[in-house]
């Protein structure tokens, strides 16, 4: 049962990094090279499908990190669980504090609405996402190396 549960776990962070790391270096960089309005409506919409996965999957990942380091608790490697879910926590406060109010507001802006500023919005998301992003690779780093 530990067993599956640490496949189930590594293998849905992983995918997690996975599409996060998509966002920041493929998915945005498509998204700039979109002629004149299409990038902030690309933006927008990536905003309302992700916004409304992600923190589940966000969540999901910490609680069975969690329950991993409490069902393995005796066993090795445990102290790099618990670091992984530590930065899995990170990433959920940085979410909550810095990234999801301007993704509040950047997904439902649209070329008639949307503020002056809203280019400066995106490039401040996309600098905090960045960082999430090295957090989420790090924690999922830990979880991995928890296995051998």
């Amino acid at each position: 049962m530990l067993n599956a549960l640490q496949v189930c776990t590594t293998v849905i962070v992983g995918v997690m990094v996975g599409v996060e790391f998509s966002v920041a270096f493929v998915m945005n960089r498509i998204f700039d090279a979109l002629p004149d309005d299409s990038d902030q409506l690309a933006r927008s919409h990536g905003g309302r499908m992700l916004g409304a996965l992600m923190p589940f999957w966000y969540i999901g990942s910490l609680v069975l990190a969690a329950i991993w380091a409490v069902a393995a608790w005796d066993h090795p490697g445990t102290g790099r669980v618990v670091v992984g879910a530590a930065l899995l926590i990170v990433s959920v406060i940085m979410s909550v504090l810095l990234l999801v109010p301007i993704n509040n507001q950047s997904k439902t802006w649209t070329p008639e609405n949307r503020p002056a500023d809203w280019k400066q919005q995106t490039n401040r998301w996309d600098r905090y996402h960045y960082v999430r992003v090295a957090v989420i690779v790090a924690a999922f780093a830990f979880l991995v190396s928890a296995l051998v």
